[in-house]
């Protein structure tokens, strides 16, 4: 299979490119504009294989698009190129309709057009995979059941509703036009290579370096945690089996609070690498909680669990430790992020 992948530099892209190159035999053209949040050292040794290419391309740039689409000549599309901080969206909204909206949008024509004109054979056996976030559903109660593929649409971001938009884009070019796409939904997903403005890597690097831990809140906040190399590998096999207009939900039944999550990387950073001044514990800061701060987040993914062959090799546990210990070996590359592109400030801060 020969897939178009967008964001491939990202956090989740370049998951899926590592696992397309090492356990695949699909070739792969990725799509990715390089934004603050892109580091080409993700996708590893992706490059020196023959079935890896990359060109940097804008999403909203319809027309390069299409030339991509007709020289590639892709058999299926794996859009996850977007913005995706929620802190960034709150701050700065325009660039999140732009790339997730827009960006999508122009995805859509550009693969239509490209569609319309292959052979009935290859027409049916193309897909469009739109990878998409659990937070377009909105936020649970303590005693909500968890997201399905069926919960009503209730985003309460500018991200989310960015990502929203996109997801009624996707389902409403297969209906109107035909062209076989499908959306999966994810919860919060952790692990290597991730920009380190997001909580779990901003938490780890800040402990390694001794500073403080900023906590939202009372840090009760509930998100369902996925290891990227787990949604990496559910992602592939969902452009292999994925059926044209339906949705998959993708979790790993994994909820922690925030607090917990944070006190679960400084219990496993003591044990690996004891700091001298004492328990990490002592650098949690509770600080003013982000405005429209959705309570909890949480994924029942029995049915993509089924539809796909596919269930989660990572507990929280075995996951947030293999996470933990890449950053302690892999200084170099957050160091420079640090020193260039994010210093670590508080994002988000706006008020309503």
């Amino acid at each position: 299979m020969r897939i178009l992948l967008t964001g491939g530099c990202g956090f989740i892209g370049s998951a899926v490119i590592r696992h397309i190159i090492h356990n695949t035999s699909h070739s792969v053209l990725n799509v990715d504009c390089m934004t603050y949040a892109a580091s080409p050292e993700t996708v590893e040794d992706a490059p020196e294989s023959e079935r890896y290419t990359f060109s940097q391309t804008n999403i909203t740039d319809t027309s390069a698009l299409e030339k991509l689409f007709n020289s590639f000549k892709p058999d299926a599309v794996m859009h996850l190129a977007a913005e995706s901080h929620v802190d960034r969206s709150i701050d700065g909204p325009g660039v999140f309709i732009q790339t997730n909206v827009v960006g999508t949008y122009s995805m859509l024509e550009a693969a239509r057009k490209y569609w319309m004109n292959l052979e009935k054979e290859a027409q049916e056996a193309f897909r469009f995979h739109h990878i998409s976030t659990d937070e377009v559903f909105g936020a649970l109660g303590p005693n909500d059941p968890p997201f399905t593929e069926t919960t009503p649409y209730d985003p309460r971001s500018p991200y989310s509703a960015s990502k929203a938009s996109s997801d009624h884009l996707v389902r409403a070019w297969y209906h109107t036009f035909g062209l076989p796409t499908f959306v999966t939904n994810t919860t919060n997903n952790y692990g290597i290579w991730h920009f380190p403005e997001k909580l779990i890597p901003l938490i780890t690097i800040n402990a390694i370096e001794g500073k403080e831990l900023p906590v939202y809140g009372k840090g009760d906040n509930v998100r369902d945690w996925l290891f990227v190399e787990d949604h990496a590998e559910a992602l592939v096999k969902a452009v292999e089996k994925g059926k044209p207009g339906e949705t998959y939900a993708i979790g790993a039944r994994q909820p922690r609070t925030n607090l917990e999550v944070v006190q679960t990387i400084c219990r496993i950073l003591d044990e690996l690498s004891p700091d001298s001044a004492g328990p990490r514990e002592r650098l949690i800061r509770y600080v003013t909680d982000r405005p429209g701060h959705d309570f909890r987040y949480e994924i029942d993914p029995s049915h993509a669990e089924q539809a796909l062959d596919w269930k989660a090799k990572h507990n929280f546990e075995t996951g947030i430790r293999r996470t933990v210990q890449w950053y302690l070996d892999n200084r170099a590359w957050w160091e420079s992020i640090r020193a260039r592109r994010y210093t670590g400030q508080r994002l988000g801060t706006t008020a309503p």
